[in-house]
């Protein structure tokens, strides 16, 4: 039985929820190891949409478990009313959910800070989602977060949360923002956390069992390689270990136990925030926000859109050790004639293999293209890889021999049937 982890091989947004609910079918246990209420997975199954925040999409399909583990940042608010909007909508959340006692608290304070920051940054923001994971994960390296363990203790809880919300209060007015309510923090957090105590539970304890009893572990990653804190567009990140490596830390599975790695990545390329884009492209940025696509699941934000960039996948794959390949959006490039792939990068007149480490010199990049035939034909209702235009075989082909791995998963729409296995 094969532990796999799936990554996002660009700047997030690659299709991971639908690809991890279709590989969740096989797997028995689907894991959450790092990121917060800032990504946003999305599944269609049937004529319903749901948008996943911080549960794993395995919640979606009867008896899998889901787990979230300790390099995850959750507001436990906001974690109450994505389980109760699960709910509502007939979907069980029980037993079949644990939750990481050592995953630290997003606060209210944290998104005043983060929205303060990025206010005073000016031109110079990140782009961030507001959602508070920065400060969140800041005070965690520092050694003042709050964590799921305090929370399920209300007497400490209460004495360490006074003291942060003292600490964030003077920041905050120093930067010219509102101070947050103690009470209501406190009130909030405290309603929340008596509906999250059956849930919550040491996970690492759990996790070595299950691989003791030869259960198949699915890592759910969340954002994309180049939005890693270590290996992505430094500073223009999130604040936690988007690669592969992440899963280990993230969870307490050691890396000796983790089998396959699995590279999602889109057809072409986009991203969220601020940051440098070597194929962004406003002409197909225009065409697939025309469609009604590429828009962000947790902002509603227009992403970013270009041409296909073999340089930063084949890095992906270096730093993740990428087994396979999942190519998703295939399909958003169904009407074009000619299609783009950046295969090099420009740099000072030289052409250079890998991207370079500092966001200045990567933004002066001009990348070098091939041109590919397309297939001008609709490919959503393919069901086999041989189904597919011969066009669009070999583009998917062409793009996975570039990145290297090897193609397994083709999809083709965003509802669970509309996914290739070869």
């Amino acid at each position: 039985m094969a532990n796999t982890v799936l990554v996002g091989a660009q700047w997030g947004d690659e299709g991971k929820g639908k690809i991890i609910d279709f590989l969740t079918e096989t797997a028995d246990i689907v894991v959450r190891s790092q990121g917060g209420n800032n990504a946003g997975h999305t599944v269609i199954t049937g004529d319903r949409k749901y948008v996943l925040h911080l549960i794993p999409s395995g919640i979606l399909r009867p008896n899998k478990q889901c787990v979230i583990g300790n390099g995850v940042v959750l507001d436990p608010v906001s974690l109450v009313e994505e389980i109760e909007g699960l709910r509502a909508v007939g979907i069980e959340v029980g037993s079949n959910l644990m939750i990481s006692d050592c995953a630290h608290l997003v606060m209210p304070y944290h998104r005043a800070l983060d929205a303060a920051k990025e206010l005073a940054k000016g031109k110079l923001k990140i782009g961030t989602t507001g959602r508070g994971i920065g400060p969140t994960y800041g005070d965690k390296v520092a050694r003042t977060g709050l964590r799921l363990a305090d929370l399920m203790q209300p007497e400490i809880f209460c004495q360490k949360l006074a003291t942060r919300v003292e600490e964030a209060n003077a920041q905050l007015v120093a930067m010219g923002a509102q101070p947050v309510s103690f009470e209501e923090i406190k009130e909030a957090s405290l309603a929340a956390a008596e509906k999250l105590r059956p849930h919550v539970v040491n996970t690492v304890l759990y996790l070595h069992k299950a691989l003791q009893a030869k259960k198949e572990l699915l890592f759910e990653g969340a954002q994309g390689t180049f939005l890693d804190i270590d290996h992505g567009t430094y500073p223009y990140v999130t604040s936690s270990n988007t690669t592969a490596g992440g899963a280990a830390t993230g969870s307490g599975v050691p890396p000796h136990r983790i089998d396959s790695v699995l590279g999602v990545m889109k057809a072409y390329t986009t991203r969220v925030g601020e940051g440098p884009f070597p194929t962004e492209n406003a002409v197909i940025s225009d065409m697939l926000h025309g469609m009604g696509r590429e828009f962000g699941a947790t902002t509603g934000r227009a992403r970013r859109c270009g041409w296909f960039d073999a340089v930063s996948t084949r890095y992906a794959a270096m730093v993740n050790g990428i087994d396979e390949i999942a190519i998703t959006n295939l399909d958003g490039l169904d009407t074009l004639d000619v299609i783009q792939v950046c295969v090099g990068y420009k740099l000072d007149g030289e052409e250079i293999e890998v991207p370079p480490s500092d966001y200045q010199r990567l933004s002066a990049c001009q990348p070098v293209y091939i041109e590919l035939p397309g297939w001008n034909t609709p490919t959503d209702a393919c069901k086999k890889f041989e189904e597919l235009p011969k066009n669009a075989q070999s583009y998917a082909l062409k793009i996975a021999e570039l990145t290297g791995g090897k193609l397994t998963i083709v999809s083709v729409g965003a509802h669970r049937d509309q996914t290739i296995l070869l």
